[in-house]
């Protein structure tokens, strides 16, 4: 059985939280060489480096990153364990780290995410942004709990990973009431050459609903194409073009940007998918998330 040297490891964690072996070693009243021997102790044991330099510096490296993570959780569950045995109370919320992919509309990660916040556990929520491929690559660091996307885990991607269907839905047409559609002609006949605000290329929203357009036989004025959800609204809300949304979200959009609905399709279907890096999942905040998404938003 391998085991683990918990004061190599608690050296590791003091010089990563402070910064630096001198730092380190005036909290710890340890000399400096002894704490650069215990560090070079746990490298060995591991075979991996945990720190490398950067001028003067030192600097986590990737697996270093992994080890101060987990020896954060480990030393914060200790003394969680002297407050419980002593009669403190801990206060300790549950961290739940979730990955929004950047396509994902704002209105529907706030959707799928306020169900882990009505825990009876307190939890504290860290939610970061970014391209999907780059979340996904956190998640097998361990740096996140979840990713929330609207497409499955690639199969190209070597990552122990698992994709959860939350749900899906169709998608509505809105507009602001400032722009003038043909409606002597019955949707979806109003888009062609109506003016018009697409997703980004390469999303699969932006791919649907092109192959969606060829096979009506409409033509949309393309006026802007947007990384940007939320922005992609904005523009929306000012009368520069129709945008499309999940029907889900159908309410909320019209209320809160001033939209008319002019449209919907169930033939484009908007998925949206939780990818964890546990095949069944046993996070209490995940599994609020997917429990309420299949159950009510979704349902």
């Amino acid at each position: 059985m391998e085991w683990l040297n918990y004061h190599h490891l608690l050296y590791f964690w003091v010089v990563a939280r402070e910064g630096s072996i001198a730092r380190a070693s005036q909290e710890l009243r340890l000399a400096q060489p002894t704490i650069s021997g215990q560090i070079r102790a746990l490298e060995e044991a591991l075979g991996e480096k945990l720190f490398a330099r950067s001028g003067r510096h030192l600097v986590l490296t990737e697996v270093g990153r992994v080890v101060y993570r987990y020896a954060d959780d480990i030393f914060s569950l200790g003394r969680e364990l002297l407050d419980t045995v002593k009669g403190r109370p801990t206060g300790r919320p549950l961290r739940f780290v979730v990955g929004i992919a950047d396509v994902l509309p704002k209105l529907i990660a706030h959707r799928l995410l306020e169900p882990a916040l009505d825990l009876e556990e307190p939890v504290r929520m860290v939610c970061r942004e970014d391209k999907a491929e780059r979340l996904i690559a956190e998640l097998a660091l361990h740096n996140l709990d979840m990713v929330i996307t609207d497409a499955p885990l690639s199969s190209g991607m070597k990552i122990k990973a698992y994709s959860h269907l939350l749900g899906e839905c169709g998608i509505s047409f809105f507009a602001a009431p400032s722009i003038a559609l043909d409606t002597r002609r019955p949707f979806p006949g109003l888009l062609d050459g109506a003016p018009f605000l697409l997703p980004a290329e390469g999303t699969t929203l932006r791919r649907s609903l092109e192959q969606w357009f060829e096979s009506e036989r409409v033509r949309p004025r393309v006026v802007g194409e947007f990384d940007d959800s939320a922005l992609l609204k904005v523009f929306g809300q000012a009368g520069a073009g129709v945008l499309v949304a999940p029907s889900v979200i159908e309410k909320e959009i019209q209320n809160q940007y001033d939209l008319r609905v002019v449209g919907h399709t169930e033939a484009v279907k908007e998925r949206f998918y939780a990818i964890t890096g546990e095949r069944k999942i046993k996070n209490p905040a995940t599994n609020a998330v997917a429990s309420a998404a299949r159950k009510h938003i979704f349902g």
